[in-house]
């Protein structure tokens, strides 16, 4: 309240402003006071009814926090791929919310207050009502699906008159938090067990006949990723990474795939030509598809669950390769195949940080799912074998730069064409260039007996797992090193 109207107004006509004058002016300035009073009582009864109404929106109590109360709430949820509106919620305290939840998504999602109160796990199109009493303090809520929330199902609830900030800890919004990110440590210096078996890198021909039927099955597989770190990888037939497969063009590839997981999967192949919805399409766990396609050209492709967020599938391991062969393959007398990608560390045992793969902040990167293990067991070969390796940039995100320390590439197949095959020109290549999801092939031979390092020429790299050897004839392996 303030009395200041009276500097501003003007005293009634005839009124000295000094207070001097007759009797007539004595009764004039008692007129101005009486005046004077009646406003300033009116601003203090207007000051007291608007503090009245601030109390009552406060639930009825002046304190914040407490046990406030107020009317019943309805809030319309909608979550979506990968959203949830409206992403910023504002309820009174202690009021009873009725959150209205709808997914309008295509996969499975639901909805959780602080983790602790939520939706069952809604099918597309489902709808659910949820009751939440008692709210004091600013919270989260968000969707439980592995990898949905960091990629942005999150949603803020303010309280008002409550005790301000509470429980629930953001997820990323979408972009990680990774100050706070945390992973399991991979040692780079460690050695595996003595029984370590490496993957397999020995590359099989092509099957005969023209039809291939191949049951594959998606889930989630806890797996060693590096000496002494595991890592809950999510799969396909429980490899990291996934079978090789091979044919060639014009062969018809007809893959079942069952989700024997706990999330929704699906699969992508990069060598055909079908409908992304279809073949393509996300199942739920017990689920079934037939993905058929025909092998229309040729090349070395990825494979992949394409489930969003694809990112975290991927980065969790879920892909593998397949080679159509090119018409007129010339014969090798071996043939390996290296499949790069990143690993992005999560906790112990479980999958990998999304934040991480969000901001490209890999722990490792490694050929065929582990860190460094053609450095631990040699890939055997003779001197002047002629070698055809396959390499697959996986990624999610690294290229690849695909290099053998003390030989010289004579022919060299990129993205489908050749780009370098022996001739008087006597040209040689160096390394292989790969973005994610290229892939090709190099034929070299080991003119003697030694260790030859596998290395991505990004040197970044080797050090953090992208190494291996091959070992021409008897060497003796004790004491080997990177290069």
């Amino acid at each position: 309240m303030s009395t200041g109207v009276l500097e501003t107004q003007s005293p009634p006509s005839g009124s000295p402003p000094d207070g001097s004058g007759s009797g007539s002016g004595a009764a004039g300035r008692d007129n101005w006071v009486i005046m004077a009073v009646t406003i300033a009582a009116f601003s203090m009864v207007a000051a007291i009814v608007a503090v009245g109404i601030g109390i009552s929106k406060n639930g009825g109590t002046g304190s914040s926090g407490g046990g406030a109360s107020s009317g019943p709430v309805t809030v319309e949820v909608e979550l979506g791929d990968l959203y949830i509106k409206p992403a910023k919620i504002e309820v009174p305290a202690g009021a009873e919310v009725t959150f209205k939840v709808t997914n309008k998504g295509a996969m499975p999602h639901d909805f959780s207050v602080n983790g602790e109160q939520g939706t069952k796990m809604l099918d597309p199109g489902a709808s659910e009502t949820l009751v939440v009493k008692g709210l004091q303090a600013d919270t989260l809520a968000w969707c439980t699906v592995a990898g949905h929330r960091e990629a942005g199902m999150e949603a803020q609830i303010t309280v008002t008159g409550g005790s301000g900030g509470g429980g629930g800890s953001s997820g990323g919004g979408g972009g990680g938090d990774t100050a706070a990110a945390t992973g399991a440590e991979i040692d780079f210096n460690a050695k595996p067990e003595a029984d370590f078996k490496p993957f397999d890198a020995a590359l099989q021909p092509a099957p005969g006949g023209t039809e291939h039927n191949i049951a594959f099955s998606a889930e989630e597989t806890v797996l060693e990723v590096a000496p002494g770190v595991t890592q809950e990888m999510w799969t396909f037939n429980q490899q990291f990474p996934g079978p090789v497969l091979r044919g060639k063009v014009g062969d018809i590839f007809t893959v079942t795939l069952t989700n024997n997981g706990k999330m929704g999967h699906s699969i992508d192949f990069h060598a055909s030509k079908v409908a992304w919805n279809d073949e393509m399409r996300t199942i739920e766990p017990g689920e079934s598809l037939v993905y058929q396609f025909e092998a229309k050209h040729s090349g070395i492709w990825m494979y992949h669950c394409g489930t969003a967020p694809a990112l975290h599938h991927i980065g969790n391991g879920m892909f593998g390769a397949i080679i159509i062969d090119p018409p007129n393959l010339p014969p090798v007398d071996k043939e390996f195949i290296f499949v790069q990608s990143e690993i992005y560390t999560g906790p112990m045992g479980k999958p990998g940080d999304l934040g991480k793969m969000q901001n490209e902040e890999w722990d490792a990167v490694v050929f065929n799912g582990y860190v460094s293990q053609y450095l631990h067991k040699p890939i055997r070969v003779e001197p002047n074998e002629r070698i055809r390796a396959w390499v697959l940039d996986a990624g999610p995100s690294e290229n690849s730069s695909f290099h053998i320390v003390g030989t010289i590439f004579d022919r060299v197949y990129k993205e489908g064409a050749i780009l370098l095959q022996p001739d008087d020109t006597r040209g040689g290549s160096q390394a292989l260039d790969l973005q994610p999801a290229q892939g090709g092939y190099v034929e070299f031979t080991f003119d003697e007996v030694g260790l030859y390092p596998i290395v991505t020429h990004k040197f970044a790299n080797p050090g953090k797992g992208a190494i291996g050897l091959f070992q021409a004839g008897e060497v003796d392996t004790t004491g080997v090193g990177g290069h």
